[in-house]
């Protein structure tokens, strides 16, 4: 069984190539669209790793990464465009996997 993957994404075009992607791989996936969707999603589906984008409309994504890694150990892989090394830092500082 592969695993769930929860990608975290607000632009439709990048949620749309990440789902297609995923699809072709035959990947189980859920999509969440802003911090408080994902949030709700990670608690109810446990996903197996979790692809986020910082930027988000609602909650900045390094908050999503502290209130998973305040109950979970589940991998986060950061997809931003932000390219900020400050940024990275701090996601990977909060236990973001990989940036």
């Amino acid at each position: 069984m592969k695993p769930l993957i929860l990608s975290i994404e607000d632009d439709a075009q990048m949620a749309s190539l990440l789902k297609t992607l995923f699809e072709i791989s035959e990947y189980p996936m859920i999509q969440a669209r802003n911090g408080k969707e994902a949030l709700r999603l990670f608690l109810s589906e446990k996903p197996d790793l979790v692809l986020l984008d910082l930027g988000l409309p609602d909650l900045d994504g390094k908050e999503i990464i502290r209130k998973i890694r305040e109950f979970a150990q589940t991998p986060i892989l950061v997809l931003s465009a932000r390219s900020e090394d400050t940024d990275k830092i701090e996601a990977l500082d909060l236990g973001a996997d990989d940036y």
